[in-house]
């Protein structure tokens, strides 16, 4: 049995992404696909545009063959922790034989060659980072800045792509676990990662964000512009979510968040996660001030803080995710459980092989899992049910109707012939 892993955020799921899962499976032999998802909230500290378990329908549908949650603390981290919980969790399943990942590089020999020199982090290397620190630089322009010095083989523009430096993340984190996990990178394929405008009669894949802005963007002809972008066989699912108005943004959640900063004093700020003396202060001079979510990440932007930094700052705070829970994952080597959110039918096999394998309990019930996980794990898993909860709870309101409890929540189980 061959095993392929993707850490994926699929937010929302596209016809790139089939193409990915595709692609992975022609090029590893794969007889099963394992996606870890991001949850309700996503790396760049905003809620999804849609929930966990419409994404995961996507996901099984687009060809993957087992969906499973990355938990909040690393889904809404940085790009290191967000790699290194992910590779932690497909690492523990027991049978992944391969990480494919999409890239601008599209080669893997780089990235393996990158890694090597970042996972022990040398003296050197780490001095000529503090140095660029010090001169201004955020630390992922200063990461790439002294590495560029330190590898002079890679490509021209490899630590400015925003897919090759989250490949780069899941390499390191791979190197330094000695996994056997081997990495694949693919190569992307469509639009950037970073580009916002796509046209419907365009040849190319959209990028995600594209089609965000896309779908909070009421336009007479959504329905036509949409379409050409997504599979044709979940065209019906997106009927029904265009239908029902599913699409949530971070404005959906400034209520909440405004009610968090008017209770929390600047001092207490600091016990969340990315959150410095410096941010805490600027939030509390900007509380009384802002709009909605978006303009107060405006408000506190600088040079020095960039507005991913400063939202995933503002959805720690949301969340209650504070640094020492951060502190305590990376002593106790991050992910300790393994959420399903859905599966084929067909990979029934698969479950039984890890099963038999993994180093940590797969989760297929909710509620016995809150009864018997105790210490960190049990914590971690709390995280969860109040983000889940919480954006529910934005969904319910948007569209009218009670909310459904994390708890009661069944998994996505996609039968035979789909």
């Amino acid at each position: 049995m061959k095993v392929a892993g993707i850490i994926a955020e699929y937010n929302p799921f596209h016809s790139g992404h089939a193409y990915h899962l595709e692609k992975t499976r022609q090029t590893t032999g794969a007889d099963y696909i394992v996606a870890v998802m991001s949850g309700d909230f996503v790396q760049r500290g905003e809620p999804a545009l849609l929930d966990k378990y419409v994404r995961t329908r996507m996901a099984l549908l687009g060809g993957a063959d087992l969906v499973l949650e990355l938990p909040v603390l690393f889904a809404c981290g940085s790009a290191g922790d967000f790699a290194a919980g992910g590779v932690s969790l497909l690492d523990k399943l027991g049978v992944v034989d391969y990480l494919s990942f999409g890239s601008e590089c599209g080669q893997t020999g780089p990235f393996e060659e990158a890694a090597d020199a970042l996972a022990k982090e040398p003296p050197e290397l780490s001095e000529a980072i503090q140095s660029h620190l010090r001169s201004g630089l955020s630390y992922p322009k200063a990461r790439a800045m002294a590495l560029a010095a330190k590898c002079p083989f890679l490509p021209k523009d490899f630590l400015s792509a925003p897919n090759n430096i989250l490949g780069l993340e899941y390499v390191v984190a791979l190197r330094r676990r000695a996994s056997a996990i081997r990495p694949v990178a693919l190569r992307r394929e469509g639009m950037s990662y970073l580009d916002r405008d796509w046209e419907p009669d365009s040849a190319s894949f959209p990028s995600a964000l594209a089609l965000r802005l896309l779908l909070l963007t009421a336009s007479d002809d959504l329905r036509n512009r949409l379409r050409p972008a997504v599979l044709s066989d979940q065209w019906e699912l997106w009927e029904n979510l265009l239908s029902k108005d599913s699409f949530l943004s971070s404005s959906d959640f400034t209520k909440e968040l405004r009610y968090r900063l008017l209770t929390d004093t600047a001092d207490d700020l600091t016990y969340y996660a990315d959150v410095s003396r410096e941010l805490s202060h600027k939030i509390k001079k900007s509380r009384m001030r802002f709009s909605d979510w978006e303009d107060l990440c405006g408000l506190l932007k600088s040079k020095e803080l960039t507005y991913s930094r400063i939202s995933r700052a503002l959805c720690h705070i949301l969340l209650s995710v504070d640094a020492q829970s951060q502190k305590n994952a990376r002593e106790k080597d991050y992910v300790p459980y393994a959420r399903i959110l859905g599966f084929r039918k067909t990979a029934r096999p698969l479950l039984s092989c890890i099963r038999q394998n993994a180093s940590l309990p797969l989760v297929s019930k909710l509620a016995d899992a809150v009864r018997t996980l105790e210490g960190f794990p049990a914590r971690l898993l709390q995280q969860d049910i109040l983000a889940a909860d919480l954006y529910e709870s934005a969904l319910a309101a948007r569209q009218n109707r009670p909310m459904r409890s994390e708890i009661s929540r069944e998994l996505i189980l996609l039968p035979d012939g789909l």
